[in-house]
């Protein structure tokens, strides 16, 4: 098996651990984060209803610096979003990755921004 995949597969088993414990209500829902090489997404999910409340990514966020400054931009934005959406609370839902660097970051920003986690 070669690294990628065996690095992709750790993650997504980790991933599940995280998901048995963390799930989305409507009083709750839940952020969720997945990171690319290149790109952060995040999105604000309510599991109970199968629907997305609000949604970022650096893909569509202009941005000029490294990965970590467009991870805050996603963070900031997502929290904007968020409260136009009407929420205030989340739980974080870190997607099988260390909570360090960008993924750190994004969280902070959202924190900054209102979100309560």
């Amino acid at each position: 098996m070669d690294t990628a995949r065996a690095r992709r597969e750790a993650r997504l088993r980790r991933h599940g651990r995280v998901r048995r414990h963390v799930a989305g209500t409507d009083q709750r829902p839940r952020l969720a984060v997945f990171r690319s090489n290149r790109h952060i997404y995040a999105q604000i999910i309510d599991d109970s209803a199968g629907r997305t409340l609000a949604a970022a990514t650096s893909v569509a966020l202009p941005g000029e610096g490294n990965k970590r400054d467009d991870a805050r931009r996603v963070g900031s934005e997502l929290a904007r979003l968020a409260k136009q959406a009407g929420v205030s609370a989340v739980v974080f839902d870190r997607g099988g990755y260390k909570f360090h660097g960008r993924v750190q970051a994004l969280a902070e920003a959202a924190r900054e921004g209102g979100l309560d986690f």
